[in-house]
């Protein structure tokens, strides 16, 4: 885990010298999480909140790093509900269709399991690393105000002994400083 952490940190400080523009931003949002091949499950909502830190190459093209408290999970219709908590880090590269004003965006997400909800932590299903690819756009509405809408789905099992993934549909408004 430190290793990955490590190499992401050199990749980032490496690319970030290279950068022409880097802009530091907050952001919050909505959660619409489901867990795909649960079964007796539906659609949650809840939250994701924390920064982002955009590293401009080129007029059209740029990176996007969050770091961001994520809260998903599933309602279960025969029990407690299941409630996971992340800490995640998608690092999102930033199409720009109109400059400065409209992007999409694709990239891997990594987030780290910081909180479950007690039906998992007494059975020790949940995994500790959710790995996903995201995906979305971005509307820059004025000065440093933006839209996000973004759908996020997990390429490893939420927990073991099931064929079970995240999927996030998150909307977001957020504020770039500089």
């Amino acid at each position: 885990m430190k290793k990955i952490l490590t190499v992401i940190a050199i990749i980032a400080l490496g690319t970030a010298a290279q950068a022409q523009d880097i802009k530091f931003g907050l952001k919050a949002g909505a959660n619409f999480a489901s867990i795909n091949g649960a079964d007796n499950t539906d659609n949650i909502t809840s939250f994701h909140a924390g920064a982002a830190l955009e590293l401009n190459f080129v007029p059209m093209f740029s990176v996007q790093a969050e770091g961001l408290f994520n809260s998903v999970g599933a309602k279960v219709e025969t029990g407690d509900d299941i409630n996971l908590d992340y800490i995640s880090v998608p690092v999102m590269a930033k199409f720009y269709i109109l400059p400065d004003r409209l992007s999409l965006m694709a990239g891997p997400q990594f987030s780290f399991l910081i909180n479950e909800s007690e039906s998992l932590i007494e059975t020790g299903d949940a995994n500790s690393l959710d790995i996903a690819a995201a995906g979305g756009v971005e509307l820059r509405i004025i000065k440093g105000l933006f839209a996000q809408a973004r759908y996020t789905i997990g390429l490893n099992d939420v927990y073991d002994g099931g064929d079970s993934k995240n999927a996030v549909f998150q909307l977001s408004l957020g504020y770039m400083f500089f």
